[in-house]
């Protein structure tokens, strides 16, 4: 069960923490997509259900929502991986296990980006909605640096997303030369909204299957 959440600063990051009544070891940290911030329903329901599960968990927005509440990211996204990076870096004070990095959208996909230039960022990628390629665009694939991925990686997937069908997921995570699985979200559009995003059995059992914990330390 969670422990619910506290503001949490350091410098100049601040976020959302979660600590479980009952913790496991491992730690999660999540951001938001182009379009939102760390408050979004998603990341709400995330963070709850993984602090349920005995993770301590970060939400927290990227640098470029810190500094205007609106509009998209600009640039080629250094600054909001400096961001990211600074947040796995706090996860690692908090936590002896290992650090689960991800979010929706731009952020998961920042995220994969980062940890392709460095690895040992983070041990496991949580990656809902990725952005696989803009809507009606499939040739303009974002995967690039896949095969430069070294940890397990969980991508949750809505069946009307635009940004990726499954069968171009499906093919997309073969790419990746880590550990890797597919949660599908049936009638679930980019923002995993429309459909029932049951989070036991799409988020919390698969991290099982990739070799995280999902129990509480004895």
């Amino acid at each position: 069960m969670s422990a619910g959440f506290t503001e949490f600063h350091t410098g100049e990051f601040s976020g959302f923490l979660y600590q479980p009544a009952q913790p496991n070891g491992d730690a999660v940290a999540l951001t938001h997509g182009a379009g939102g911030n760390c408050r979004m329903p998603l990341l709400l329901a995330a963070a709850q259900a993984l602090s349920g599960a005995g993770y301590v968990v970060l939400r927290y927005d990227l640098p470029f929502r810190r500094k205007r509440p609106t509009g998209p990211p600009t640039g080629n996204g250094s600054a909001d991986r400096e961001g990211i990076e600074t947040a796995a870096a706090v996860m690692r004070t908090l936590v002896a296990g290992r650090v689960i990095l991800g979010g929706q959208s731009y952020g998961g996909r920042q995220t994969t980006i980062l940890c392709a230039e460095k690895p040992e960022v983070a041990h496991g990628l949580l990656l809902f909605s990725y952005p696989l390629h803009p809507p009606g665009k499939p040739v303009q694939s974002r995967t690039a640096h896949f095969p430069a991925l070294r940890a397990p990686a969980l991508f949750v997937l809505g069946t009307t997303d635009p940004f990726a069908s499954q069968d171009e997921m499906r093919s997309a995570i073969q790419l990746i030369p880590a550990r890797t699985a597919l949660s599908v979200v049936q009638k679930a559009g980019h923002d995993l909204r429309g459909g029932k995003l049951d989070f036991e059995n799409a988020v919390i059992e698969p991290l099982r299957s990739l070799g995280f914990h999902s129990h509480p330390l004895l």
